[in-house]
């Protein structure tokens, strides 16, 4: 259904920014037997000019979305090591004491409530999906089978769950209705509980072209000052803010009661001060970063046109969700680039979604291409290094976002 009021604030003054077409579900991933009967959605982005929240035009239902969820946080080697740092950071930050309740919504296969229990904290899962919360249970994590809302607040009230610590790591944006969660939260909370989310950053998606990030899970994208107007809806402020790269940049957002003890951080009225400087109440900001992002494709399409047909092949690296969106909106398929390669047991052996690209296990590859299409933009770092030896022997790495690069070994080395 197409939203004709903004999440946060419910005005109706939306503006459309950016049209990225009819696209499937980019994380259901089709046989050859079921690719014809794939559904197809709009994948266009709005701003409220009132308080500038970015939110999808229209959301499929979360059950459509996350009850048979493919992505595996324990085989992302960044994400894992990022996890494990920030539990490290938050136990410290906080000052939680063993035996300390760790709540994470949307928890996955529990790579970081694992991580929470290495510091002596009782963990505490909740996730929708079918596959990834039975990896969790088989390594005895507890994981209720829910979306979080409020009816899922008041069950876990009823039960007596009062978590200490709620972590929401990639969930806050994949949400039908923000102001339900929220009142969920405010069910378990007690005065010293901290909700503490990483959100992808609205501020570094603008100014690094990064479109990929839209897609259908992802019914809005955050700036810290919506985010401030939302929770003071509900009686909630914004205790501090930390950033990091994860993701491209995501920030790191704590919230408490009003009456938590803890005071608001400077940080909090910088970061909303540093996004005015960035233009992200100004509509002009996102029509010139959509004009940025067609000049950018077009780039894209016209490179892996002219490596074809000198001969050369490219395959894409990684199969992740934000890769489909580009796929996708550049409708590039099998001609221009033959395979995708993954180590997520659920995506081996299918193909991407709407371009039907086949994705093949990279431990049993048995040729390399001339060139690596980088759909994992994100990890470059990353897989710079796990693939040294392919650099080194004359590969090449394509790179779509922010801007559309070639890298060899030499130009980074």
């Amino acid at each position: 259904m197409k939203r004709k009021t903004c999440m946060t604030c419910a005005s109706h003054n939306l503006a459309e920014f950016i049209d990225l077409g009819m696209q499937p579900n980019g994380n259901n991933f089709p046989t050859p037997e079921t690719k014809d009967t794939e559904l197809l959605f709009p994948i266009s982005m709005m701003v409220c000019q009132d308080c500038w929240q970015v939110q999808i035009a229209e959301f499929p239902s979360p059950e459509f979305l996350f009850t048979d969820h493919p992505y595996i946080t324990g085989v992302n080697v960044p994400i894992v090591q990022h996890f494990e740092r920030l539990a490290s950071h938050i136990v410290q930050k906080l000052d939680l004491q063993p035996n300390s309740l760790v709540m994470d919504i949307g928890c996955n296969d529990g790579t970081l409530l694992k991580a929470f229990a290495t510091h002596g904290m009782r963990t505490f899962g909740i996730d929708p999906s079918l596959r990834v919360g039975e990896l969790a249970r088989s390594q005895g994590i507890t994981v209720g089978r829910t979306l979080w809302n409020l009816e899922a607040g008041t069950a876990m009230r009823q039960l007596g769950i009062s978590p200490d610590l709620i972590t929401a790591t990639a969930v806050f944006y994949h949400l039908p209705d923000l102001h339900n969660f929220i009142e969920g939260l405010r069910q378990v909370m007690h005065n010293n509980t901290v909700f503490a989310v990483q959100c992808v950053n609205l501020k570094d998606l603008i100014e690094r072209n990064q479109f990929d990030h839209f897609y259908h899970e992802h019914s809005c994208i955050h700036a810290i000052a919506p985010l401030q107007r939302l929770f003071e809806a509900h009686d909630m402020r914004l205790l501090d803010v930390e950033f990091t790269d994860i993701h491209g940049g995501s920030f790191i957002l704590y919230t408490g009661l009003k009456s938590h003890p803890m005071p608001t951080s400077d940080k909090v009225q910088q970061a909303i001060e540093a996004e005015i400087q960035a233009g992200l109440n100004d509509l002009s900001t996102y029509q010139d970063f959509a004009a940025r992002v067609k000049k950018n494709t077009d780039d894209l399409i016209n490179l892996l046109t002219q490596i074809k047909q000198e001969g050369k092949r490219v395959f894409a690296l990684g199969a992740p969700v934000k890769g489909n969106t580009l796929l996708n909106f550049c409708k590039i398929e099998p001609s221009l680039v033959e395979c995708a390669t993954e180590v997520n047991q659920f995506k081996i052996g299918r193909l991407t979604p709407g371009t039907y690209i086949p994705i093949i296990d990279e431990r049993t590859l048995q040729e390399q291409p001339d060139y690596y299409l980088i759909l994992s933009w994100n990890f470059l770092d990353y897989l710079i290094g796990k693939y040294k030896t392919f650099l080194l022997n004359g590969g090449k790495f394509i790179v779509p976002v922010p801007n559309v690069r070639v890298l060899s070994f030499e130009s980074i080395s």
